[in-house]
Formats: structure tokens, sequence, C-alpha cells
């Protein structure tokens, strides 16, 4: 069960409920606040003490309605309220675990990919989720990213024209006001070379009434512009999370989702399924499912590389190729992502290779007598002798 609106917050109007801003000023911020709604657990109350001076305490209103107050393992309760082992670093957890610092030429920018960048737009979130990789960003001790930093960004991506797909992320870029987050994609799409724009945020689960028509066609206005969100559980995917994706796709933007595999949070094959399920009938492509990165005080929710292939497998066959999405390990150090999947060959010989299928039957596939995959028009449609270049990338010491 969950707390409805009307028992947590009853003197709130509905015009100041689907206000965003009266949510991120009405936020639960510390452990005072969350326990006059949440009747919270020992591990909690210490974990809310234990990692106050290590990472932020942030709900919004609507999101904590999502919380079931009576069960510890509600998965929306796991991912916004700390647990004291979020505050114990074990061996081999990494503050940087995706090696981002040693790729970052400027302040607001990430270049880890040949053609491809992260730009980091704001340190700040509308729920701070205790599983966050990018903690020494959005913990605030960095200090927020400035107008110049950024404006330095958008010169770096002009000083770079293998850039072709610029990723804004941070934090939540969405919580920037829509003149702010317009005046930044006309800088991006100024540089001639950056052919596709993401943007990755939580803002249609943890804070909907933020995509209202002004932003859905403030960012339709910067096609192709894609939006990769994070639905992690099907108890997010609420009418109101579903109206904030609609609204989106119906003003030509593709919706993305990227879910992060937390143990005891969605580590089973039911709720993987229905989470990827849920987010087709919203037109939400399921994308990336990813391990847990190898982050400082996540021990306790990264689950065993096996577990996502295994989940993987009770997908694939049982489902819609739709619904699965790739697993994907963020190499620890900055090795980049790699894709998981399940091994379903069981043999390769001369002149065929064996499967297994999703049901466990055995069936081959003969090899071709010809191998030369060669493509001749190659050279007509792309010009001889113009071989792809790939640009070598600067590691930072």
């Amino acid at each position: 069960m969950s707390s409805g609106r009307k028992e947590l917050f009853p003197n709130a109007t509905d015009a100041e409920w689907r206000d965003w801003r009266w949510q991120l000023r009405h936020g639960v911020r510390s452990l005072a606040e969350l326990e006059r709604y949440i009747p919270l657990t020992d591990d909690e109350r210490r974990g809310c003490v234990e990692t106050s001076g290590i990472f932020r305490l942030g709900i919004s209103p609507y999101y904590l309605t999502l919380i079931d107050p009576d069960h510890p393992y509600c998965p929306v309760r796991m991912q916004s309220i700390p647990v004291a082992e979020e505050a114990h670093t074990h061996p081999g957890e990494l503050r940087d675990p995706l090696g981002e610092d040693r790729h970052r030429p400027v302040r607001a920018i990430v270049h880890k990919y040949p053609d491809r960048v992260l730009l980091l737009a704001v340190d700040h979130c509308s729920v701070y989720c205790r599983h966050c990789t990018r903690r020494r960003i959005t913990s605030g001790e960095e200090g927020g990213i400035s107008r110049d930093e950024l404006q330095e960004a958008i010169a770096y991506l002009r000083g770079h024209p293998e850039v072709r797909d610029v990723l804004v992320s941070g934090g939540d870029p969405l919580l920037l006001s829509t003149a702010r987050l317009r005046e930044l994609l006309e800088g991006i799409r100024s540089v001639p070379h950056v052919e596709i724009v993401r943007i990755g945020t939580r803002i249609p689960v943890c804070l909907p009434m933020r995509v209202d028509d002004e932003l859905a066609r403030a960012l339709r206005a910067f096609a192709p512009l894609f939006v990769v969100t994070h639905f992690n559980h099907a108890k997010e995917i609420t009418p109101e999370a579903r109206e904030a994706c609609a609204r989106l796709v119906d003003h030509g933007i593709p919706v993305e989702n990227q879910a992060v595999l937390m143990r005891r949070v969605n580590s089973s094959a039911r709720a993987i399924k229905d989470l990827m399920q849920k987010c087709l009938t919203m037109r939400v492509r399921p994308y990336y499912l990813h391990q847990m990165d190898v982050a400082e005080g996540l021990e306790h929710l990264r689950t065993p590389l096996s577990r996502g292939v295994e989940i993987l497998r009770e997908l694939r066959g049982w489902t819609s190729g739709l619904a699965v999405p790739h697993l994907a390990v963020d190499l620890p150090g900055g090795g980049g992502k790699v894709t998981l999947q399940p091994d379903y060959v069981l043999e390769k010989r001369a002149r065929d290779t064996v499967f297994r299928n999703y049901r466990g039957e055995r069936f081959s596939y003969p090899e071709p007598r010809e191998t030369d995959c060669s493509v001749p028009y190659d050279e007509v449609f792309y010009g001889a002798g113009q071989e792809e270049r790939r640009p070598r990338l600067r590691v930072l010491p």
C-alpha cells in the first residue's frame, strides 16, 4: 500500500500539488521531516544520521506518496530513504566509479567516447536516489555549475568536430527553468556538427508535473532530441507518470528508459518484466538495464552479474523483444559500457552452429559457403579510400 496525497499533504490545493515549484519547495530534506510522514525503521534512522554529511536527503512530496509506509522493502522507499549500510565503504568501491573525472577537459563536460559527450548541466535533483553513482557531484561538494561553465562547455563542443551526440545530464537538467533550458539547448544546437541531443532525467518518475506543455514544446523545437528517463519499478508508473510521458511523446519526443538492477528492489524477473512491459504501454522504449556501479556505499544494492543474465534469460522469448533491454555493465574506473546476454551457443562446428532456444530446445544454423562480407557499394556511397576516422581521446592525468 501507499499513503495518499490527502493523507500526507491534506492542506495542499490541487493547483499547488500540480505546481512543480511547490513540490520542490515542500520536499522532505531531513530526518525530522521524514518522520512526520513515514514510520521509519531503526536502520533507516541510522541511515539518515550517518549519511547526513555524505549525501543529500531529498524526496518530493509526490514521490513520497508512492512509499509503502508499512513495508521496509518497498522499492520506492529503498530508492529514496537511506539505510546505515550506505555510510560504509567496502574494498573496491570508488568515489568516481565510471572514471569520469579523468575525462573532464572542462568542468561541465565528460568526453569518454569518440563521438559523444556528457554535459553536466546541474548538480541537484528532485529526489536524491540512494543508488546515485554521481554523488560526488549531486552531493553539492563541488558547488553548482555556473552559466559561464556551461558556456565553456559549448565552446568545447565547437572545438571538437568529432562530437555528434550530446547527453545533457547532471543532476537533473529538467530542473532548470524552461527559459534556462532553452538557452542551453540553443547553445548546443548552434554547434553545426552536433546531430543528436539526449536529456537524462528522472523528472517523469519523481516530479511528473514538471512536464507541462510549455516544456514539451520547448524540447520539440530542438529535435532530434531524445529523453532518457529512469523508471526502476512498476510501482513508479502512476497516472501522473503516464501523463508526463504521453505529453513528451505526443510532442514528437522519443522517450527511452534506463533502469538499474538493484538487489531486493527489482532483482526478480517478475519485477523487470512487469516494468518493461508497462514502459511499452506508455510508449517508452526499454533501453538499458544497468548493473549497479561499484560506487561507495552501494554494496548492499549490488546484484551478482549472473542475476542480470538470468533475468534476461527469463525475458527472452517469453515476452516481446521490445520489452527486453540491453544488460549493461559500466566497467569500474572508466572502461565504458559492455553488454551481457545469455549464451545460447552450445557448439560451433565447421559447417554449422548449434544453439539452445529459450525453451531449452536444440537447433542448428548452417554457415554459408561464401564468407566475404565486404560491401562494394561503400566506395561509391562513402567515397573511395575514405575510411572512418576514429579520433584518439586524451585522458587527463
